[in-house]
């Protein structure tokens, strides 16, 4: 799929920047380019410390939420942290867990997180109403809860005290939050949290890390609880790379020492999952989050039950660990062969509806037999695909339940709120949502939901961004300068990799097909006597359009390639055309 070339951040070669931190200068044109013109700005990104992390009590209820959670513990009340099947969730349970056993190893508490297929998303009254009858006193949600009215009534007459720790959208407009004990949220609380964006286990972190204050009774904890706390970094260094959200300010903080901190955790289960995904002795990034360790945990939740996975995230030692994540890796097996029928489907069923071209703007399938656990997947697919928002739904008997995403500039949570009356359950955030229906409201909604996208999305927008930094010569795409950006990371949203601008390069050789079925493909440039290989995936149908001598202009990005012993500098392909000067 050709791009939209944004050129609006873009650096020229030749630009003089007037950043001075002894690196790379086509890295401090880089970083100018994403904005960081001030000295202390570029070098507080260089180097995030987790000194720069916000005072947690400025979070709006941590301060309330933890003092009533360790007056549970000194009474012996038991706590009960519900959480939810995704890795974001998972993690926020995990770090509050082990960091209340690590404060008092007798505490009474536990763990509790709905089945995705039988009880669905969120807060649910019978569990609550469950859990008080088992002697439950003190019910903390992470990672849901925010829009939770009815649910946090229910366990107000259980004779529960609901903490809700949550980072989705809050009820929008006038609606009331739910009436708990206390409701700790980077977005609500009137004067606000310096930074709005993190995770559900980022809240879960920020709670953890004043709980460990609290109980000390001193802002510098002893170093048994520093280990824990950076075990704790490190949990939420996952969920934060996993739930994909911005990886700026304290994100950016918590998934570089995250990751860092992966690399020596004391969590047996982390260690046993990182093994088994064939990780054990490498430099963990961002890229193994999304693509190896986070898929391994989030089938448990998709396949399975999620319970598992936070055993292995919380209690599971030695052998016991080590089965969890062979299971994980099996289950993670079988989600792909169900995600790959399932986009098949969504495929053909979008052809066939009509959906796939221009004359409509979203897509919204419903079909019998969609695993409710994989369709989110399947939806991010044909996104990519298609760069339309997609809401896939599972059709079981008379009801509907899916997920949905969405591409850069469409609120699909405000999209939903716009047609909330066909709904009878739907929360979520800009870019991705879950939502249920009857079925008898499946038309009305398709109608109003694709009538709410022609309004809101122009036909730019269908066509796929693509940011261009700054300009850069084969010179000067060095090994010195490759290692410069790769220690940049992590990379995700709102830090993504480098994506260079290379002008008037000549095509010095016929692309070459890549891959089994040739799906990827290989070019090589030349510019002045300097040659790099690049890289396309998926790109084997598009270069077919490519000849040796053709003068194009190519963005990609830096990476080094280790091959048997060799190491060298290449490209990613992100686009290329022809030249225009």
């Amino acid at each position: 799929m050709t791009h939209r070339w944004g050129m609006s951040r873009f650096v020229g070669r030749g630009e003089a920047v007037g950043l001075r931190l002894g690196v790379d200068p086509l890295v401090e044109r880089w970083l100018w380019s994403r904005g960081y013109r001030d000295e202390g700005e570029a070098r507080s990104f260089l180097r995030p410390s987790l000194s720069a992390l916000h005072d947690p009590a400025l979070l709006p209820g941590c301060e309330r939420a933890c003092a009533r959670i360790l007056e549970a513990m000194s009474r012996r009340e038991r706590i009960v942290i519900y959480g939810d099947y995704d890795v974001d969730g998972m993690t926020a349970s995990a770090i509050l867990y082990r960091v209340i056993r690590a404060i008092d190893p007798g505490a009474d508490v536990a763990t509790y997180v709905p089945h995705r297929l039988d009880e669905g998303y969120g807060l649910h009254g019978e569990a609550l109403r469950a859990l008080a009858g088992e002697g439950a006193r003190v019910v903390v949600s992470v990672d849901c809860g925010i829009t939770a009215v009815e649910a946090a009534r229910e366990a107000k007459e259980a004779g529960l005290d609901l903490i809700i720790t949550d980072h989705h959208n809050p009820p929008a407009h006038d609606d009331p939050l739910p009436d708990a004990y206390c409701v700790v949220h980077p977005r609500v609380g009137g004067a606000g949290y310096p930074f709005g964006e993190l995770c559900g286990a980022g809240v879960a972190f920020k709670m953890a890390w004043c709980l460990a204050t609290t109980s000390a009774g001193t802002e510098r904890v002893d170093a048994s609880m520093r280990l824990v706390l950076l075990d704790c970094v490190a949990l939420a260094g996952l969920g934060t790379i996993a739930d994909i959200v911005p990886l700026r300010d304290e994100n950016r903080v918590i998934a570089k020492h995250g990751l860092a901190r992966l690399r020596s955790t004391e969590i047996e289960g982390l260690g046993a999952l990182i093994r088994a995904s064939g990780l054990e002795g490498e430099e963990i990034d961002s890229e193994h989050v999304g693509f190896v360790l986070g898929p391994r945990l989030n089938a448990c939740g998709r396949m399975g039950h999620a319970r598992e996975a936070v055993e292995l995230l919380t209690t599971a030692r030695g052998e016991r660990a080590a089965e969890i994540a062979r299971e994980l890796t099996r289950l993670n097996e079988d989600r792909r062969a169900e995600e790959a029928r399932i986009t098949g489907e969504a495929i053909e069923l979008t052809l066939r509806n009509g959906m796939g071209g221009d004359d409509t703007r979203a897509i919204v399938l419903a079909c019998e037999g969609w695993h409710p656990g994989v369709i989110g997947i399947v939806c991010s697919r044909l996104v990519e695909r298609y760069h339309k928002p997609t809401i896939l739904l599972n059709r079981d008997g008379d009801q509907l339940q899916g997920s949905g995403r969405s591409i850069d500039g469409f609120n699909l949570h405000g999209a939903l709120v716009a047609c909330a009356g066909h709904l009878t359950k739907y929360g979520g955030h800009d870019m991705a949502a879950g939502l249920a229906m009857d079925g008898s409201a499946f038309e009305g909604f398709v109608h109003d939901f694709l009538a709410h996208a022609e309004e809101h999305i122009d036909s730019s927008m269908l066509l796929p961004g693509l940011d261009v930094d700054c300009e850069a010569g084969l010179g000067e795409l060095t090994m010195d300068a490759a290692h410069c950006f790769d220690s940049l990371g992590p990379f995700g949203r709102e830090s993504g990799r480098p994506r260079l601008l290379m002008r008037r390069v000549v095509i010095d050789d016929e692309p070459r097909p890549m891959g089994s079925k040739g799906a990827h493909a290989q070019i090589t440039v030349v510019d002045g006597g300097m040659r790099m290989r690049l890289v396309g995936w998926n790109w084997g149908e598009r270069v077919s359009r490519i000849r040796r001598g053709d003068r194009v202009d190519v963005v990609m990005t830096p990476k080094i390639n280790r091959w048997r012993g060799r190491v060298s500098v290449e490209g990613e392909l992100r686009d290329l055309r022809a030249s225009l000067t």
